[in-house]
C-alpha cells in the first residue's frame, strides 16, 4: 500500500479517495470549500457532493493541497477541466519527479483547447500522466457495483502501476496506450449525453436515442482520428461504454442538463442553481474549436453548443441535422 494525494473532492475525487483508503493505502484529499474538510475529519462524509455517502474513516481531508501531496508516489487530479491548471501549477515544487500523476478529469481546457494530459504536462513538467476514465458513476462506484474503467498512458508499466494500485474486487481497471483516445473520449461523450438529455425532453424515443449514440460516436471517433487516437479505443470502455452510460443513465449530470435546456430552461438559470459541474458545457465550445483547428466535422457537438450559447431552440437544432446533406455512413 501508498500514500495517494487526491485533489478535488467533487463527487468523483470522493468517491475515488474513499475507494483506495478502503483498499488500504493511506490517502489525503484536498478540498477547496473548508466545510468539506471539516465534514469528512470529524464525522466520514461529504454532505456537499456525495450526499448520505459513508466515507472510510481512514481518508483525511485538508485544505493544504501542499500538505496532501507531499511525499506521495500517486498523485491523483480530479479537478473540473477549467480549474485543473490553477490547482496543479502552483504544486509544481511540492510533487516529486517521479510521481505519477492520475487525471480523472472529463474535459478539454479552454481557451487553450488543451486535454487533460497536456495541461498536466505543462504545469507539473517530467512526471508521468495517467489517464483514468471509462462508465463510472460515483455513487455506484461508491455502492460497490462491479465497475470497470480504463487507465491510459504512454508508457505500459506507468499503466499498469495505477492499474494494480486503483482495482479492487468491485473496481476493475484495464490498461491502454491510447492517452489522446481515452482522454478525448472522456470528455465528447459528455456533449453527446446533453444532446441525449434533450432528445428526451422534448418527448423523442428510443429510434432517435439510437441514431444520437451511433452518430455521435461516429464524430468523437473522427475527432479522434484527426488528432492520432486509436480507432479501437473509441469501441471500448472509455469511448462506447461511457458513452452509453452518461447518454441514458438517470445519474448523468449533461443528460439532466439537456432535459433542463428541452424545457426551455436557459444555461445560466440552470447553472445558478446546481453546484456541481456538467462538464459538456465547456467541452462543447472547446470541441467545436478542435475541430475546426483539425478540419474535422462535429455536427451533433456544434448544435449542442448552438443551443448552449447561442440560444437556438433545440426542437430547430434536431430538425437541422436531420435535414443535412445526404451522405454515405462509410464507403470505401
Amino acid at each position: 500500500m501508498t500514500r495517494i494525494g487526491v485533489l478535488g473532492a467533487g463527487s468523483w475525487g470522493t468517491t475515488l479517495a474513499d475507494l483506495l483508503a478502503r483498499k488500504g493505502h493511506e490517502v489525503r484529499l484536498w478540498a477547496y470549500e473548508a466545510e468539506v474538510v471539516a465534514a469528512i475529519n470529524a464525522r466520514h462524509v461529504n454532505e456537499v457532493f456525495l450526499q448520505g455517502r459513508a466515507l472510510d474513516p481512514r481518508l483525511v481531508a485538508s485544505s493544504d493541497p501542499f500538505e496532501v501531496v507531499a511525499g506521495a508516489p500517486i498523485v491523483l487530479s480530479a479537478a473540473p477541466s477549467h480549474v485543473v491548471r490553477a490547482v496543479t501549477a502552483p504544486l509544481e515544487p511540492g510533487i516529486g519527479r517521479e510521481t505519477i500523476i492520475v487525471s480523472a478529469t472529463k474535459g478539454i481546457e479552454a481557451p487553450g483547447l488543451g486535454l487533460p494530459h497536456e495541461v498536466l504536462a505543462e504545469t507539473l513538467p517530467g512526471r508521468p500522466v495517467v489517464a483514468l476514465s471509462g462508465p463510472s458513476f460515483a455513487l455506484e462506484v461508491h455502492e460497490g457495483q462491479p465497475t470497470a474503467v480504463v487507465a491510459a498512458a504512454t508508457d505500459a508499466q506507468v499503466a499498469a502501476a495505477v492499474q494494480e494500485a486503483f482495482s479492487t474486487p468491485t473496481f476493475r481497471v484495464y490498461s491502454n496506450r491510447d492517452l489522446v483516445g481515452v482522454e478525448l473520449c472522456g470528455a465528447l461523450k459528455n456533449v453527446i449525453a446533453i444532446a441525449a438529455g434533450i432528445l428526451e425532453g422534448l418527448g423523442l424515443g428510443n429510434n432517435p436515442r439510437a441514431a444520437l449514440i451511433t452518430r455521435g460516436l461516429a464524430e468523437m471517433t473522427r475527432l479522434g482520428l484527426a488528432m492520432g487516437a486509436q480507432p479501437m479505443t473509441f469501441a471500448g470502455l472509455a469511448g462506447m461504454g461511457d458513452l452509453i452510460l452518461t447518454a441514458t443513465g438517470g445519474l448523468s449530470r449533461n443528460r439532466s442538463l439537456g432535459l433542463a435546456l428541452a424545457r426551455g430552461e436557459r444555461l445560466g438559470d440552470y447553472t445558478a442553481t446546481h453546484r456541481t459541474v456538467a462538464e459538456g458545457v465547456n467541452t462543447a465550445r472547446s470541441a467545436v474549436g478542435l475541430a475546426a483547428r483539425h478540419g474535422v466535422e462535429l455536427p451533433i457537438t456544434a448544435q449542442v453548443a448552438a443551443i448552449l450559447f447561442e440560444g437556438k431552440a433545440p426542437r430547430q437544432a434536431v430538425a437541422d441535422l436531420m435535414e443535412r446533406t445526404l451522405k454515405a455512413e462509410q464507403w470505401r
